[in-house]
């Protein structure tokens, strides 16, 4: 109705119209396929994951009462678990905020095996990519996060 009338029914106030044709933005996870008609008429542009800067600056904005050494090491295990990782989905910057945020209720001050397969659930949102990560692949991209991680968030 928006796309076509440029109007919208609301049962308690009756049909809006638009004075003028709507810029409408529509945007998508791929979860839902759109149909080919929609697609003709739109443009698209594809927004990427942050880099691990950009998310960490993100972080700190969302989630500011998270330590800064949880912070980096959150954000280092999620881009590691994007870059290394085939998962039906792969954790949005929501996520990264909202693991952040269970973590910091938790009182956790730094990333712990026990600590992330506790929380996976906040991180990953399908039971097979929280089993596949879960245990001895969680504390190996710990691993590499722990050792690498004093590279993100410094100059």
């Amino acid at each position: 109705e928006v796309l076509s009338d440029f109007q919208i029914s609301i049962p308690e106030l009756g049909t809006v119209k638009a004075p003028q044709p709507p810029i409408v933005i529509i945007t998508s996870n791929r979860t839902r396929e759109i149909h080919d008609a929609l697609k003709r008429r739109c443009l698209y542009h594809w927004v990427d994951y942050p880099d691990a800067e950009r998310e960490l600056e993100i972080l700190h904005v969302k989630a500011p009462n998270a330590p800064a050494a949880l912070s980096r090491e959150i954000v280092g295990f999620v881009q590691a678990l994007r870059r290394e990782q085939d998962l039906f989905k792969q954790p949005g910057v929501a996520e990264t905020i909202d693991w952040a945020e269970a973590l910091t209720q938790l009182d956790k001050v730094a990333l712990d095996p026990q600590g992330i397969d506790d929380t996976l659930g906040v991180l990953l949102k399908y039971q097979d990519d929280i089993a596949k990560i879960q245990g001895s692949e969680a504390a190996r991209i710990l691993d590499e996060v722990k050792h690498g991680v004093s590279t993100v968030g410094h100059a």
